[in-house]
């Protein structure tokens, strides 16, 4: 495993670089960078977006400019990339910046507290050296050493060096045309989307739990010519035991339940009550092959109301594993105990920062 006490601590640099600190993007990414800056004692000097997105706004008191604007006024800065994007252009956007100045993507929480730095990862080194030791291939322990760095430093050259496809990792699982696949975290249908076209549009059946309303029905709209088959979808969360809880609907990927927005208010009109469902539960007895996991920080509850089912059909599993700061080991362990005879694959998908961080259970 990486030897972190060899990394230079992102905050740090940032800290002592003595060149003014740059965000690049606005809302909620770029303030909860701003928040984690002014706990560790760095300024902000300025904000930029991408050319198209300069229209006179304005974030926590900055003029939001365009890169050359910046240019023309700080001789030299660190620019912070505060939004996430798979978008190819984008990507490469980002890229070319790093090509001409010193940026950084600094690592976040999606969901949650705490803070991934080098005293975190020095507090939590055995689990990483246990979680990495798991790993069951070569590459997932490059894309573990990858990550780690990655998210120590900032750097994003460790997180895209070892990035691949997503054919890769279906490729990976083997999928055959008789999967029995439960989708938790369905969103659009965007993932069944996937499913169908590596196995030809065959399976044998198909459960998909979304939570929020309006992706709910999307997912239904995009997959309705599946209803003549054993296509089963529930408005519902996947959680570890039947029950009802309070969910902020942000009509996408972000929709989350309430405790988990600790601290940040929301509106009274987005927060629905929802049912939260076990997988265990709606199976019963009935088996199942494949379970995706990528429910916005919940994935060790929806882990634990899915246990029979890993434990007596060993399903191979997709689990998402950045959303929390702690998933990358809580996450793989919990897996191991459920069912101790799964190898563990670990892979990145395209994504700046390090979203798309997958756990492949076989």
């Amino acid at each position: 495993m990486t030897d972190i006490s060899r990394l230079t601590p992102l905050w740090e640099r940032l800290r002592t670089a003595g060149k003014p600190v740059i965000l690049y993007g606005m809302g909620d990414g770029a303030q909860k960078i701003m928040n984690v800056a002014e706990q560790k004692g760095v300024k902000i000097s300025g904000v930029m977006a991408s050319d198209d997105f300069v229209r006179g706004h304005s974030f926590a008191g900055f003029e939001v400019k365009k890169l050359a604007d910046i240019e023309a006024e700080f001789d030299g800065c660190i620019i912070l990339v505060c939004f996430g994007t798979s978008i190819p252009e984008v990507m490469q956007r980002i890229t070319v910046i790093s090509d001409r100045h010193e940026l950084y993507a600094p690592d976040v929480p999606v969901i949650g507290g705490g803070l991934f730095d080098a005293e975190y990862a020095n507090n939590h080194i055995e689990e990483l050296n246990e979680v990495y030791e798991l790993l069951a291939d070569e590459h997932s322990k490059d894309v573990f050493d990858g990550w780690l760095e990655y998210r120590i430093t900032g750097n994003i050259s460790p997180l895209l060096r070892n990035q691949t496809e997503k054919q890769e990792a279906y490729e990976l699982l083997s999928l055959t045309d008789s999967e029995i696949y439960a989708d938790l975290g369905a969103y659009n249908g965007d993932t069944i989307e996937e499913f169908l076209k590596v196995t030809g549009g065959k399976f044998t059946k198909i459960y998909a739990m979304e939570p929020d309303a309006r992706s709910y029905a999307k997912l239904k709209r995009r997959h309705y010519s599946l209803s003549p088959y054993d296509f089963r979808t529930y408005n519902a969360g996947a959680w570890s035991c039947d029950t009802v809880m309070e969910f902020v609907s942000k009509g996408g990927r972000n929709s989350t339940l309430t405790p988990y927005e600790k601290g940040k208010a929301a509106s009274p009109s987005s927060i629905k009550q929802v049912a939260m469902k076990s997988l265990d539960g709606i199976l019963g007895n009935d088996p199942v092959t494949l379970i995706k996991y990528d429910v916005e920080g919940s994935e060790e509850k929806a882990l634990d109301g899915s246990a029979k089912a890993i434990a007596r059909y060993k399903p191979k599993l997709i689990v998402s594993l950045y959303h929390r700061t702690e998933d990358m080991f809580t996450l793989p362990k919990k897996v191991k105990r459920l069912n101790p005879n799964y190898r563990l694959y670990l892979r990145q998908h395209p994504y700046i920062p390090a979203w798309d961080m997958n756990l492949y259970c076989i």
